[in-house]
């Protein structure tokens, strides 16, 4: 089950764990999207960071010297990232990020808040990179999308398409995206899925009735609620959903993937080293194994990518 809580600007940080190890994540999920006003619980201590580490050359000296990678997430979008029952963040970003940590030889410290405002806190400088189901777009890529001002690179790690969630037994007899027209759509502000419900309902002859919200459980909450007919989210959260939320009980997907593309880890379009360095240590834990683990343990292998590439969204 999904439980959401109001989290305000909430700082994580990320300790790397022993060679080969990945961080283990509760099953409780308590998570919530923050405000960009205050840093509480970055702590004061000193980093943990290791020149030893096989790509810490590689990293920007500012970065060496700090010991930490400043994340920038919404971290509440389960199975991707959460918050768990020792509020620590986990999933998949998570657990991808102690991975690459272990290669950098630096810790990947999560700072929580709200998804259409990550790339601004990037390029503004309260974050080092966003990490948080970010599908890569050229909209994004050039900063012209209303969540991507400044624009961003992206290190493409994983690919996932929209899916419809609905209630359990499909009551409404949703099956493809033209089933939604005279329906009410739940969907997420600033994600693709937001964009992909109001382009489907330009083709509608009954329109739809959309409710945008900006946390994912909100949208959750209304389908559980019986509020809104179907929820429109990415693949894995919503099989996520439909596999935890009431024992299973409660929601299922239905058809098939939409649009399919790739999932970016969005870094400032002027720091190329840190982006390469990123690259490097996500095509490392690709070819060591360790992302591999990752995907098997959240039952997600089915988004893998062979290799991370730099700005493959179209």
């Amino acid at each position: 089950m999904t439980v959401r809580t109001t989290r305000r600007s909430t700082a994580f940080r990320l300790r790397i764990p022993a060679v080969g190890a990945i961080a283990v994540a509760g099953a409780l999920l308590l998570s919530g999207c923050g405000d960009q006003t205050d840093d509480a619980g970055d702590g004061g201590g000193e980093k943990t960071k290791s020149s030893d580490a096989p790509l810490f050359d590689r990293l920007p000296k500012k970065i060496q010297d700090a010991g930490v990678i400043k994340v920038g997430s919404d971290i509440a979008y389960a199975p991707v990232e959460f918050v768990d029952e020792n509020n620590e963040p986990a999933g998949i970003d998570p657990d991808l990020a102690a991975a690459m940590g272990e290669q950098l030889g630096v810790e990947f410290e999560f700072k929580n808040a709200t998804f259409d405002q990550l790339v601004l806190g990037m390029n503004s400088g309260r974050y080092d990179i966003v990490m948080s189901a970010m599908t890569d777009t050229k909209q994004r890529q050039q900063g012209v999308s209303e969540d991507a001002e400044g624009g961003a690179d992206f290190v493409d790690y994983f690919k996932a398409g929209s899916s419809i969630l609905v209630a359990k037994g499909n009551p409404e007899g949703i099956k493809t995206l033209d089933d939604l027209c005279g329906k009410t759509v739940a969907a997420q502000r600033g994600t693709a899925n937001e964009a992909l419900v109001k382009e489907q309902s330009k083709k509608c002859d009954e329109k739809i009735d959309t409710f945008i919200s900006d946390k994912d459980t909100d949208s959750i909450t209304q389908l559980q609620n019986k509020r809104a007919d179907a929820v429109v989210t990415d693949f894995p959260v919503a099989a996520y959903n439909a596999k935890t939320f009431g024992g299973g009980n409660q929601f299922e997907v239905v058809g098939d993937q939409i649009d399919a593309a790739p999932y970016g880890i969005a870094v400032g379009k002027k720091n190329t080293e840190l982006r390469d360095a990123i690259q490097a240590a996500m095509n490392a834990i690709m070819e060591n194994g360790e992302y591999e683990k990752v995907l098997k343990k959240w039952d997600v292998t089915n988004g893998a990518l062979p290799e991370a590439t730099i700005n493959a969204g179209t």
